[in-house]
């Protein structure tokens, strides 16, 4: 059977030389037309979003519905039992360290940036109904669930859970291209899984920098307001510059030292802020709130996540929700491998609950205790004259960064507070970049679970550069063209994964059953449980990596 093989590639020690050497010339090229090619750049970028949102922005859609909906039938079904790994392991890191690591990987600097000001925002200005009323103010928060609810953890966990089958229990590399193996065979050894797998990093390296160009933004935004540093795009490439030498230096200690620890604290400093807003906040509001916006949320899960804007004809979608779509799906690949290197013994079940659920709650009463509390100072600042409005619509049309800092003017001690967030954002911006360099990594050696640090350093400083550039190019908006540009293609590629996921599922359960049947039949049978019996034939796979000339 096929091998896919790694080798020596200059100062590299060991890469798969075509993901390698393709993805690096694609993204090395897009440095280069960023850079001397500025205002074409920033129309091409325009354009391709363009194009992409306003004829595709169903399929996107449809999958976006289709990877939750399979996430919870898979809960519900026969093949919620059959485990990540060996039916007798038990899972490699604990939950409260899996749970950090994940939220860290998935969320990171969004949930600072957006928090406060995505309510805000649809709360002025709403794709539907009458800006700054009650109804606006409940939608408000039912996009925001919509944007980072169930949707977005939904496409993660099947490209998560697509990885961590194959490779723990088929025995396949820890690549994209292994979660196709059902429909190309040995074919992933050849030109199509090197093109799966530079799809993969094309869009997880695009995904992650428009995180990357958010959080500096955000940082800027924070030295501004505390210390009177210039907002300008000259800080922000020097802020870029400095966070991710620190993003070199943490993956350099590798996982479980470096990005481990780091992902506990990112977790900790989530919760003592999470706990100071809920103190020295409207306590009573939020916790009502939240339980009537999740309300609000199940109850029209359904018409807003297959909302298209097909009557009213209107363009809100293509900045909002086709954005958040295309840009989960490109992180897609990243958080998928990196939740799948993290996952090793646990059930499907156990799996989906988890990464389904557990960030997505800690989420809403994340935007409820920040964009919910926001929203309702605003609101009774609207209904009653006499209240003056705080001004918080007004910094977030000013600048979108500014939110949460402008929030927290109404909060005891504020500096030490809105410092604290910086730091947030700067070690949120530290485990994503060194995530997303030990995933591409990963990718681009072939599945090597353990790739070279010298590698990690490429892939880091690259993204450093293209996050700058993206900057240069046009802001936020060549950051959000840049994200939607690269999950398109890779939304294919999660439409076919989880076809030959489910037809795995299929055949592995069949065998299991076949099995538990011959164990029970005969009694002497050589192996002591049926499970063990499945495993053997189960992990009998392709090698995953063999070393190269």
């Amino acid at each position: 059977m096929d091998q896919l093989k790694v080798g020596r590639l200059g100062p590299f020690p060991r890469v798969n030389k075509p993901v390698f050497i393709i993805s690096a010339l694609l993204i090395v090229g897009f440095i280069i037309f960023g850079a001397f090619f500025n205002d074409q750049a920033s129309a091409v970028f325009s354009a391709a979003q363009s194009f992409i949102t306003h004829r595709f922005g169903w399929f996107f859609i449809i999958l976006m519905n289709l990877a939750v909906f399979s996430c919870l039938y898979l809960i519900l079904s026969k093949y919620g039992d059959i485990r990540l790994g060996h039916q007798t392991e038990t899972p490699q890191y604990n939950l409260p360290s899996w749970i950090g690591m994940l939220f860290s990987a998935g969320i990171g600097i969004g949930l600072l940036y957006w928090g406060t000001a995505e309510p805000l925002y649809h709360f002025m200005a709403p794709p539907m109904g009458e800006a700054e009323t009650v109804a606006a103010a409940k939608q408000a928060m039912n996009i925001s669930f919509l944007h980072y609810g169930l949707h977005a953890w939904g496409i993660y966990a099947i490209v998560a859970l697509s990885l961590a089958y194959f490779h723990y229990r088929r025995g396949l590399p820890l690549t994209i291209r292994s979660t196709l193996y059902p429909i190309l065979g040995k074919k992933i050894y050849g030109n199509w899984g090197h093109t799966v797998d530079i799809l993969a990093v094309f869009g997880t390296m695009f995904g992650v920098v428009t995180t990357l160009g958010l959080g500096v933004l955000q940082i800027n935004s924070g030295l501004e307001g505390l210390f009177g540093v210039p907002n300008s795009i000259a800080v922000q490439i020097i802020l870029i510059a400095v966070i991710t030498l620190l993003a070199c230096g943490s993956l350099m200690m590798g996982l479980d030292k470096g990005i481990k620890r780091l992902s506990d604290i990112n977790i900790f400093l989530t919760i003592v802020l999470l706990s100071f807003a809920l103190i020295f906040g409207p306590t009573q509001f939020i916790f009502d709130s939240f339980v009537e916006n999740v309300g609000n949320y199940i109850y029209d899960f359904i018409p807003l996540g297959f909302w298209n804007e097909a009557y009213s004809g209107t363009d809100w979608q293509s900045s909002w929700t086709i954005f958040y779509w295309a840009w989960w799906i490109s992180w897609s690949p990243f958080v998928g491998v990196f939740i799948a290197r993290i996952s090793r013994g646990r059930t499907i079940r156990e799996f989906l609950l988890g990464v389904l659920f557990i960030p997505m709650t800690i989420l809403f009463l994340w935007f409820t205790t920040f964009g919910g509390v926001a929203v309702h100072m605003e609101l009774a600042a609207a209904l009653d004259p006499a209240v003056v409005s705080p001004g918080l619509v007004e910094a977030v049309q000013a600048d979108t960064g500014s939110a949460i800092f402008k929030l927290m003017e109404f909060y005891p001690l504020t500096d030490a507070v809105n410092f604290l967030i910086m730091m947030m954002i700067v070690l949120w911006f530290v485990t994503s970049s060194d995530s997303a360099s030990f995933v591409i990594d990963m990718l681009t050696a072939g599945g090597d679970t353990n790739p070279p640090k010298i590698q990690r350093l490429f892939w880091a400083t690259t993204e450093g550069l293209i996050a700058a550039i993206l900057l240069a190019a046009g802001g936020l908006e060549a950051l959000q063209a840049a994200a939607i540009v690269a999950g398109f293609p890779f939304a294919i590629v999660v439409l076919v994964m989880l076809y030959a996921l489910m037809r795995a599922l299929s055949r592995d359960h069949l065998i299991l059953y076949r099995n538990q049947q011959r164990y029970i039949t005969d009694a002497s049978a050589e192996h002591n449980s049926a499970n063990e019996f499945v495993d053997e034939h189960l992990l009998k796979g392709p090698p995953k990596i063999v070393q190269g000339e």
